[in-house]
Order: structure tokens, then C-alpha cells, then sequence
């Protein structure tokens, strides 16, 4: 407020500069300048009433200016109690594409997209397929039930719940929503509606297989035939000799433990029919999908991100036979633990740790893992987003990696106060919350393989061949243990190592030993121009 020498007082407005801006240089001078000329007084009505709806307007743009100046600060630097707008449809997509192809130009070629060789999701399904299903569901599939108890941890689950329904649609029989069974490591008693959208799955899977939420009243008596120990790598023919009759006869079957118990190699149709359950009908629960988005959106606020699968957990070394190299004491640790519980170790017991470690059968360090995104030219800026549980050692384990890498984060640190508190205690759920964020970043690299692994690689192959780093670990270890190789050739060496191991196609039929589907879709489950034509 200021006042003029006539005693009149003038007020003023701030107005955003992009709205100065906008005005040329003429407009602005006649509005600020224009000589007053002598109106009538219907005239001056109008002039002041003109003065003021300006006014109006232009306090309106300050103030939306200025709100958006405030809804687009970022969540995690310098001010992490705000949250950073949430990105519409066409900005996500926007920032993707940056993602895929011009990050890459502007930041490095660590970014580059590998070439996914025109390959995309194919999921028709055969005339005889289809008349099979329609045949099952009018001689009674409603008559029949495939009870199944899943175990592990969510990735696990996740496997044997594919499985549960291509067995399900072997036998011609619905499928009740599979039980989580509770287990003593993850002390996680979540149900599978809590996990997954359950009306998604019974929909995307109508055509398939029906689901049911539990047994009809026909059937809760019954008492189901049990199957506790089914072999390995088991054939349809194999389920159908076995559980058919009693089926048909009893009407309820219940299986446990699944885990690779179906053979991996299928019939084109049931191949197909699992990957349309791990990668269409198994959509997380609204809860968990909306914050994992969430978390994405904040991780891609400032560019392209790296997700990391850190397996450090003190569980991890304790069943891999390996060692984690923080200090003596911590590798004392470990070998008691592992003399306490030796059922936890998961095969070859035969061997030494460091035959394990040269074999490639052990954890990469977050040293190593560092060495090796330090070789693959990850610049010292990129923003990473790690997944996985406490590691073994605290923040100590974490250091090698941080030093390096600052820009490191995980869901506990981009989370605001209370979002993460209706998923306290309940492993299952924070997974799937690490998957949502890795499975949405512009590169993915796990320290271990695993479950998670395994479905992230197929994952990221259906949506377009995202770029996957699988560390060559038996090939590179070799060279992390050579103390005289000079940085240089250790990072040229590591580089050429990985050429073919940034989630290009990959044929799963070229694999000599049976690979899953889930984890190799092609040939089966994506087809590029060439077998698209030969299938037609």
C-alpha cells in the first residue's frame, strides 16, 4: 500500500512473471501508460468495473500460480514432508518414453532400452482350447473343486498360484481362491483378497477357469481327496491319471506345496494360460497398487531410476551357504546359525563357501554390486530405488553401495508419516509394494536370483523388454577376486561380460533344461511380425 502526493492510495498485486510475460511489451505499456482520457460517467461505471474484475483475474492467477509452485516441489529433496502431484496418464506415459529413449541420449547409454526385436504380448488361444472349456463348463466344472494351501513368501505364492490354475483347468474343475498359508519365517497372516484384487483374477480368469470364493454348501462335508507329496515336474497326463476319478467321485481335491511341482514344459494353450495369470489376472490389491504407483511416480520425479533386489537379509546367507564379509564376527554369526538350523540350507551342502562363491551360487555384496553398476557406467547421480528386507549388518552393509550412489531410497524413506501403516508387520504386502516400484523402473538388476527375480524378468519381457541387468556372476567373480587387474580392464572386462545380459528376447526353448514361462515369455506368450505370421 503505498500513497500518492494527492492523498490518493494505491495498492498492489504480485502476479506470477509468467503472467507478465505473456503480455507483449505494447499491451503492457498501454496498460500501464495510457493517457486518461474523459468518459461519461455510465463510463466510469464501466471502467471500474472493468478495473476490478482485472483485478480479480489477475489475484486468481497469482493464487493459482502460486499453488502450483507449491503442489510441484519435490517430496524428497530438500522438503520431504510434501507430496509431489500426482503424474495424469499422459505425463506418466511422457516420462516412460523419456525413459526408454531420450534419457538415454541425454544421460548415457547406462539408460538405453534393450531392442525388444518388435516382440509383443500374443495370447490367442487355440479353437480346441476354447471348445474344451466350453465342453467343461457344461458337464458340470461347478461339480468339481480344486482346493490348494500355497507356502512361502509372496513370489513363491505367486508361482503356485499359476500353477493351482493350469492344474485347475486340466481337470476341468473350479478353482477355490488358494490359501496363504502362514509361515514361521514371514509370521504373515494375510489372505489373498488382502494381497490381490480377487474380483480382478475371477474376471480376467472367467473364460479360463472359474473361481470361487469358497465351497458350496453341496460340498463342505465332503471330505476332500489330499494329495501331499506330488512329484517333481509332473505332466498333464500325469495329473489326469492321477487325481481325475477320485475327482469326479469325491468332488473336492486339495493340494499342497506346488512349488515346481508342474513341468515347465506345456502345451502351447496351458504355457499361455500361465502367463495370463502371472502377468494379467494377479494385479495387487487397490491399496498396495496405489502406493507402489505412488512411490514410482516419486522415484521418476527427476528422471529415470535403477531398482536393485538386495538380497543381504541374514536369513538369505544362512541358506545360500555364503558368507556376507562385513567383518570375522559377522561371519561367525552366520556359521552358527547355519550349524543350529542346517535344514535351512538350501542343496549342495557338499560345497565350500568359496567353491560357492566361484560357482556363482552366492549373493553379490553391495561392494560388488557396486563395482559392477560402476563397470555398466550407472552414473553417480542416478536415483535407486532398493528392494528387500533388513540387511544382515545395518546401514554398515549398505555403505560401499551409498558411498558411491547417494541417490539411494527405499520405500521407508519415500513414504510419508502413517502410508505405511496399514501394511505394518505384513511381509507380503510390503513386497508387493517393492515390486510395484521395480517392476515400473527404467532398469531392474537383482543381487541374487530368486522368485522375485525370475517373475521381474518375465514381467519386464511382456511389457516391452525393459532393460534386466543379470549379473554374470560365475564369469565375473573371478576378477573382483584379481587385486592386481587395474580398474580400467576390470570395468572393460565386466562391460563385455554383460553385452548379452540387459533383457534382450530371449527364446525360452533355446534353454536346454526346462525355463519357466513366466520367466522367459517367448516364444509362447509374445510373438514378434515372423511368428505372428507363421501362427496365422
Amino acid at each position: 500500500m503505498a500513497t500518492r502526493p494527492n492523498g490518493r492510495r494505491l495498492s498492489y498485486i504480485a502476479v506470477p512473471s509468467q503472467i507478465i510475460h505473456s503480455l507483449s511489451s505494447t499491451s503492457l505499456h498501454s496498460l500501464l501508460l495510457s493517457p486518461p482520457k474523459k468518459v461519461s460517467r455510465t463510463g466510469h461505471r464501466l471502467l471500474a468495473r472493468s478495473t476490478k474484475f482485472l483485478l480479480l483475474l489477475l489475484f486468481l492467477f497469482a493464487g493459482f500460480g502460486t499453488l502450483r509452485v507449491w503442489h510441484d516441489l519435490d517430496p524428497l529433496l530438500p522438503c520431504p514432508h510434501l507430496i509431489r502431484r500426482p503424474l495424469s496418464t499422459a505425463d506418466s506415459t511422457e516420462a516412460l518414453a523419456l525413459g526408454v529413449g531420450g534419457w538415454a541420449e541425454l544421460r548415457g547409454d547406462f539408460w538405453r532400452q534393450p531392442d525388444g526385436m518388435g516382440y509383443v504380448p500374443c495370447l490367442k488361444f487355440s479353437k480346441q482350447y476354447r471348445a474344451e472349456g466350453e465342453a467343461a463348463a457344461r458337464a458340470g466344472r461347478r461339480k468339481k473343486y480344486l482346493l490348494v494351501v500355497v507356502s512361502g513368501g509372496l513370489n513363491q505364492q505367486r508361482n503356485q498360484i499359476v500353477d493351482a490354475v493350469v492344474i485347475a483347468r486340466i481337470l476341468g474343475a473350479a478353482l477355490v481362491v488358494p490359501v496363504l498359508q502362514v509361515n514361521v519365517i514371514w509370521g504373515d497372516e494375510s489372505e489373498f483378497s488382502d494381497v490381490f484384487d480377487l474380483e480382478h483374477f475371477k474376471s480376467v480368469l472367467a473364460e479360463d477357469v472359474k473361481v470361487v470364493s469358497s465351497l458350496p454348501s453341496t460340498h463342505i462335508m465332503t471330505r476332500p481327496v489330499q494329495e501331499r507329496e506330488t512329484p517333481l515336474h509332473v505332466s498333464p497326463d500325469w495329473i489326469r491319471s492321477r487325481y481325475m476319478k477320485r475327482l469326479n467321485r469325491e468332488g473336492v481335491l486339495l493340494l499342497r506345496g506346488l512349488d515346481s511341482r508342474l513341468s515347465k514344459d506345456l502345451p502351447p494353450d496351458l504355457q499361455k494360460l500361465r502367463c495370463k495369470v502371472a502377468f494379467r489376472a494377479l494385479r495387487f490389491a487397490a491399496p498396495i497398487q496405489e502406493l507402489g504407483s505412488k512411490l514410482a511416480m516419486r522415484m521418476r520425479s527427476k528422471g529415470p531410476y535403477l531398482a536393485l533386489h538386495l538380497r543381504l537379509e541374514k536369513d538369505v546367507w544362512v541358506r545360500t551357504g555364503c558368507l556376507p564379509r562385513l567383518s570375522p564376527d559377522h561371519d561367525e554369526v552366520i556359521q552358527e546359525q547355519r550349524k543350529l538350523r542346517p535344514k535351512l540350507l538350501t542343496g549342495r551342502s557338499n560345497m565350500t563357501y568359496q567353491e560357492r562363491r566361484l560357482a556363482g551360487l552366492c549373493p553379490l555384496t553391495a561392494m560388488e554390486v557396486t563395482r559392477l553398476l560402476k563397470a555398466l557406467e550407472a552414473p553417480r547421480d542416478a536415483r535407486i530405488y532398493w528392494a528387500g528386507g533388513e540387511p544382515f549388518g545395518g546401514r554398515a552393509a549398505l555403505l560401499p553401495l551409498l558411498r558411491e550412489f547417494p541417490n539411494l531410497y527405499n520405500k521407508e524413506s519415500l513414504t510419508l508419516p502413517g502410508e505405511l501403516e496399514q501394511f505394518a508387520n505384513r511381509s507380503s504386502l510390503l513386497a508387493a509394494i517393492d515390486y510395484i516400484v521395480c517392476e515400473q523402473s527404467d532398469v531392474f538388476m537383482a543381487s541374487h536370483g530368486g522368485n522375485m527375480g525370475h517373475l521381474m524378468r518375465g514381467h519386464r519381457a511382456f511389457a516391452g523388454h525393459k532393460k534386466f541387468i543379470t549379473p554374470n556372476k560365475r564369469q565375473m567373480i573371478p576378477y573382483f577376486l584379481d587385486t592386481s587387474l587395474p580398474e580400467s580392464e576390470f570395468n572393460r572386462i565386466v562391460k563385455e561380460l554383460h553385452q548379452g545380459s540387459l533383457g534382450q528376447p530371449e527364446l525360452r526353448t533355446d534353454h536346454k533344461f526346462g525355463k519357466d514361462v513366466t520367466a522367459y515369455p517367448v516364444p509362447e506368450c509374445m510373438c514378434n511380425g515372423t511368428s505372428m505370421r507363421s501362427i496365422l
